[in-house]
C-alpha cells in the first residue's frame, strides 16, 4: 500500500490539504508481574494505554487557512480522526477517531530557501477507536 490520498481532520477540519505527514501511534504500558512462581521468567500484564498523533504541515499564514484553524486551539482537547484515504470509511479503509491535546504550535521554522513546514506531535485523551462503518 502507497500513501497517497491520506484523510486528517483537527477538531472538525479537513487539513488535508495542508498535511505533508500523519502517523497515529498507540501504546499499552508493561507491567511487570513477575512472582516466585513465575519459574524464573519475567511476565508483563497491559496497563495503561497511549497514543500520539504525529504531523508535519506545509503552513499557510493566511486568513482562515492553516494557522488560523490551529492556533485559537492550543492549550485545548480537540477531537481527531484519520485515515489512510479519503474515500469513505470501510473495512479497507478504517477511520482512527479519539482526541488530541493541542500542546504545542511551530508557526515559523525553516532555513533560507526551505519551504515553510509545521512538524507537530499531539498526545491523546482518552481512547482512540477504529471504525469501519
Amino acid at each position: 500500500m502507497v500513501l497517497t490520498a491520506e484523510f486528517l481532520s483537527i477538531n472538525s477540519n479537513d487539513l488535508s490539504e495542508y498535511t505533508r505527514k500523519a502517523e497515529l501511534a498507540v501504546e499499552v504500558e508493561d507491567k511487570d508481574v513477575t512472582n516466585y512462581k513465575s519459574a524464573g521468567w519475567k511476565e508483563v500484564v497491559g496497563g495503561l494505554k497511549s497514543g500520539e498523533l504525529g504531523c508535519e504541515f506545509l503552513q499557510d499564514l493566511a486568513a482562515t487557512k492553516l494557522d488560523a484553524i490551529m492556533w485559537p486551539l492550543l492549550g485545548t482537547v480537540v477531537p481527531f480522526e484519520v485515515r489512510a484515504d479519503q474515500a469513505a470509511v470501510g473495512t479497507s479503509n478504517p477511520a482512527y477517531k479519539g482526541n488530541i491535546l493541542i500542546n504545542g504550535w511551530n508557526p515559523i521554522t525553516g532555513s533560507v530557501g526551505d519551504e515553510a513546514t509545521v512538524a507537530v506531535d499531539f498526545p491523546t485523551s482518552g481512547a482512540v477507536t477504529r471504525a469501519t462503518t
